[in-house]
């Protein structure tokens, strides 16, 4: 027996010390690389491929037609083949601090870069990603700061008839004895509940702008606006079912109808202030058209609303009591005498001119709204700019 355990022992080391040899002769591959003078150095290793490019929204954009408008697409950039099979690409400028999407195209397949871990999930695309700090870009970064907690909590909806789940982030202050507002956040379509803290860096802001006393603490709860589901894909009932924009109820006036429930789930199991004066609410594209109808159809639940990128006038609208009378309720929104109706829009989106048509509607009657124009087309770049700024401006 002792002879066999000290046979096993030997083995055993001798794994061992192969592992180790092979970890000291697979050196890894470093990338992306962010310089001192601030250009970023991407690599890729393979020995078979006979072309390796970089597509990134760090890169200049071209215009695309497609069905539903005019999108920025990322620009392209060639890599060199090098030593070993390992192909490279150096920024020729340095790349401004933000937080980007990237892959790797390899012998025209799209490729993610298996040398960064850091990767992003929206909708079905997975992307590798870049955080480059400095300026804007600190607020996307954790900080040393007091943090928040993030909660994954479930509620049912009799609406939609099942359980669904919400994100709910509790600044570090929050006890549950001094009640807070609340600030409601909607993703985009294809988007889910956890859209804004993954993509959006939302948390981070939050902790950033709250401990900077730019926001007040506050709860925010990131929603699930696909009223046919019950969770962000693979975290509900359907398993391994593939993410799409093709969901039903998405934009029918369902899901619109069915948001005092959450509103009635939040305000029953957090310190809340359970008032208008103490509530907000604000979504991206599909989300800013969510946030219009259920502003306009609850005015006395909201006094501040944000439309980021607002998918408004997109499609005819569905038959639903939620979408009739636009303009009766326009009136009543605006009697009951809102904070804030915040628009931003960046002057390149494909929904620019859309926006600008309910602006002039607003105009035409006299209604107050602030707006917010910035560069870039229907990008999450955009977004996070928004709610940076839509923030401070809450519960004042």
């Amino acid at each position: 027996m002792k002879r066999i355990m000290t046979l096993i022992g030997a083995m055993l080391l001798g794994v061992a010390a192969l592992a180790q040899e092979s970890i000291g002769l697979d050196k890894p591959i470093e990338s992306p690389v962010i310089n001192a003078d601030g250009t970023v150095t991407f690599r890729y290793k393979s020995e078979s491929a006979t072309s390796v490019q970089l597509t990134g929204d760090f890169l200049p954009t071209t215009k695309v037609e497609t069905p539903y408008g005019t999108f920025d697409q990322p620009g392209v950039a060639e890599l060199q083949k090098g030593a070993n099979g390992v192909w490279e690409y150096t920024t020729p400028d340095a790349v401004a601090p933000e937080f980007y999407n990237y892959n790797f195209i390899v012998d025209g397949d799209k490729a993610l870069d298996l040398s960064n871990v850091f990767v992003n999930r929206d909708i079905a695309n997975l992307t590798s990603v870049l955080l480059v700090p400095g300026g804007q870009a600190d607020l996307y970064t954790v900080q040393d700061v007091p943090h928040g907690t993030v909660s994954k909590v479930w509620y049912h909806s009799g609406i939609a008839g099942m359980n669904r789940r919400l994100t709910v982030y509790t600044p570090a202050s929050y006890n549950g004895k001094k009640k807070l507002p609340v600030l409601y956040v909607l993703h985009g379509i294809g988007g889910d509940e956890d859209a804004w803290v993954t993509q959006g860096r939302a948390c981070q802001i939050l902790d950033n702008l709250i401990a900077d006393g730019k926001a007040v603490p506050m709860i925010v709860v990131f929603t699930n606006g696909n009223i046919s589901q019950e969770a962000a894909p693979l975290e509900n009932s359907t398993g391994y079912t593939r993410p799409t924009t093709a969901l039903p109820n998405t934009m029918d006036g369902k899901f619109e109808q069915s948001f005092p429930e959450i509103v009635n789930f939040i305000d029953s199991h957090y310190r809340t202030i359970a008032k208008k004066q103490s509530r907000a609410i604000c979504g991206l594209s599909m989300g800013g058209w969510h946030t219009l109808y259920i502003s306009v159809n609850y005015p006395k639940m909201f006094n501040y609303s944000g439309m980021f990128s607002a998918a408004v006038g997109v499609h005819d609208l569905p038959s639903s009591p939620i979408y009739e009378d636009l303009d009766g309720k326009l009136a009543d929104y605006f009697a009951a005498k809102p904070a804030l109706l915040w628009i931003g829009c960046g002057n390149t989106d494909f929904l620019y001119k859309n926006n600008a048509d309910f602006r002039a509607k607003l105009d035409a009657e006299g209604y107050p709204y602030t707006y917010r124009e910035s560069d870039g087309g229907h990008i999450w770049r955009n977004w996070r700019i928004y709610l940076s700024e839509f923030l401070p401006l809450l519960f004042r």
